[in-house]
């Protein structure tokens, strides 16, 4: 399973020069809720609402979400090992969760700062 980080999901939807690859979107993946909120927020504030509605629809169709559950946030309120970024503490402590719970979990993600916290975590990475 893959958690999709939103910089992964906002690359494939904006095109960037950092383009996820085919292969991932064969795989299962899974999301905090979080992430329908930041992308959604990053197309309103670019003005593409009308342009790109029905591809992030299309996109968030395909992910399972994870609910921002009492347990994750209060994982998110605890230290990492490195400082981060509130949203990403929250998208951490989300994959945290799952394999906790013994989901075999790979994250998708453009951030340095988080592939670095993930490995201190021993949380493997998806390659891209």
């Amino acid at each position: 399973m893959i958690y999709l980080d939103t910089s992964v999901a906002l690359a494939h939807l904006l095109a960037e020069n950092r383009y996820p690859p085919r292969r991932l979107w064969s795989e299962p993946l899974i999301s905090s809720r979080l992430l329908e909120y930041e992308i959604w927020n990053r197309i309103h504030a670019r003005g593409l609402t009308d342009t790109h509605r029905e591809s992030v629809a299309a996109l968030l169709a395909r992910i399972a979400m994870l609910e921002l559950a009492p347990v994750v946030l209060a994982r998110a309120l605890e230290p990492f090992p490195i400082p981060i970024r509130t949203l990403d503490a929250l998208h951490l402590a989300s994959v945290e969760f799952l394999r906790s719970r013994g989901q075999d979990v790979r994250l998708a993600t453009y951030d340095h700062r988080q592939e670095d916290v993930a490995r201190r975590l021993g949380v493997p990475l998806y390659p891209l």
